[in-house]
C-alpha cells in the first residue's frame, strides 16, 4: 500500500486485511479520532470530500505529535468549517498536549480581524455554549484579566497585544529572543493552550518582520495549525518556513473545476480620480491681513493625498 506498486492478487481482501495494510503502524490518538464521526450541524451541513481530507490530514499530523501544521486552501473553500471539525473531534476525544485524555483541550482561534474572530465563534455554536469564550478588551478591563474559564477562545492579535508589560514570561520574537511580554496574552502560561489555529496566517503571525510573531513563539509548546490561501511565493516564505509544507494543499484552480468555486475574469478600470492640478495662489492669515504670494502651480497626477 505504502509503495503504490501494482501487482495480482488471489482474491480481494477484506476489510481488516486492507485496514492492517493502509494503517500498519498502530497509533492510539489516531484511531480515537476516526471513532468521531463529522458534525452535521443538525444536519445542515455535510463536509465535502477536500474538507474530509484536510481534517483527516490534519489529525493524522496531530495524532503523530507534529507540533506545526498548515492547509492551504482557497478562499471560499470553508476553511472555518474544517477547523470546525478538527476542533469536534479534539474536543470529543478529550485531545491534550499531556494526551492522557484526562481534561478537554484548550483551543485558542486566532485571526488578524473582528469579523473573522466572530465568525468563527458563530461558527462553532453547536459546542456548549459555557465552552465557548469571546476574548475582547472590553471583558479584560472589566474583569481585570484574561478569561480562562472556557474550552475554545476566540480573538485577534490586535487584542492580545493591547495591555502592558506582565514581566510573566518572554516572548521571543524576530530579531529579539529575550524581549519581555508585552501584552495581555502573557497572562496565560506558555502551555495554557493546547492547539491553537492561525486564520490568514501569512499576515503577520508567521512572518519574520510580524509585530505578532512573538505570540506564537510565546505559545510554543502548543500545536499550532496555520490557515492560508496564498500559495508559497516569495514574499511569504516566511510562514512556509515556520509551518513546513501543508498537509493539504485545495487550489482555485481545483474549485472551479469542482464546482464549488465561480470562474471570476479580472476587469481594470481607469479612472481619473487622482489626476488633478493643485495651484497655490495666495495665503490668507486673518481677516483684514492679507500676504499675497506668488503663484504656485503645482501639478500632482497618480497620487491620491
Amino acid at each position: 500500500m505504502k509503495t503504490g506498486g501494482e501487482g495480482l492478487v488471489a482474491g480481494f481482501p477484506a476489510p481488516d486485511e486492507l485496514w492492517n495494510k493502509t494503517f500498519a503502524t498502530q497509533n492510539r490518538w489516531r484511531d480515537k479520532f476516526n471513532q468521531v464521526p463529522f458534525e452535521d450541524v443538525g444536519g445542515t451541513k455535510s463536509v465535502r470530500y477536500y474538507q474530509e481530507i484536510a481534517v483527516n490530514n490534519t489529525m493524522a499530523a496531530i495524532a503523530e505529535d507534529k507540533q506545526r501544521i498548515l492547509l492551504t486552501m482557497a478562499t471560499g473553500t470553508g476553511k472555518t468549517f474544517i477547523v470546525f471539525q478538527i476542533a469536534w473531534k479534539l474536543f470529543q476525544t478529550r485531545w491534550n498536549l499531556k494526551r492522557d485524555g484526562s481534561r478537554r483541550p484548550r483551543i485558542l482561534f486566532l485571526a488578524d480581524r473582528n469579523i473573522l474572530a466572530d465568525q468563527a465563534f458563530n461558527a462553532f455554536s453547536v459546542f456548549p455554549e459555557d465552552a465557548l469564550v469571546r476574548i475582547n478588551p472590553k471583558e479584560i478591563s472589566k474583569k481585570g484579566g484574561v478569561p480562562t474559564n472556557g474550552s475554545i477562545f476566540f480573538t485577534i492579535f490586535q487584542t492580545f497585544m493591547s495591555g502592558g508589560s506582565t514581566g510573566s514570561g518572554q516572548a521571543p520574537s524576530a530579531g529579539s529572543p529575550h524581549r519581555p511580554v508585552e501584552g495581555c496574552f502573557g497572562e496565560y502560561p506558555p502551555n495554557y493552550f493546547d492547539f491553537i489555529i492561525i486564520d490568514e496566517c501569512h499576515r503577520g503571525g508567521a512572518n519574520n518582520e510580524g509585530n505578532w510573531r512573538g505570540i506564537m513563539e510565546y505559545f510554543s509548546p502548543a500545536v499550532q495549525l496555520g490557515l492560508t490561501a496564498t500559495p508559497k511565493r516569495e514574499d511569504n516564505a516566511d510562514t512556509y518556513k515556520y509551518f513546513g509544507e501543508p498537509v493539504y494543499i485545495y487550489s482555485l484552480k481545483e474549485g472551479i473545476n469542482d464546482g464549488f468555486l465561480t470562474l471570476f475574469k479580472v476587469k481594470r478600470i481607469k479612472t481619473t480620480l487622482d489626476d488633478y492640478i493643485y495651484i497655490v495662489k495666495q495665503i490668507r492669515f486673518s481677516k483684514n491681513l492679507h500676504l499675497p504670494v506668488p503663484s504656485i502651480k503645482r501639478e500632482l497626477r497618480g497620487v491620491l493625498v
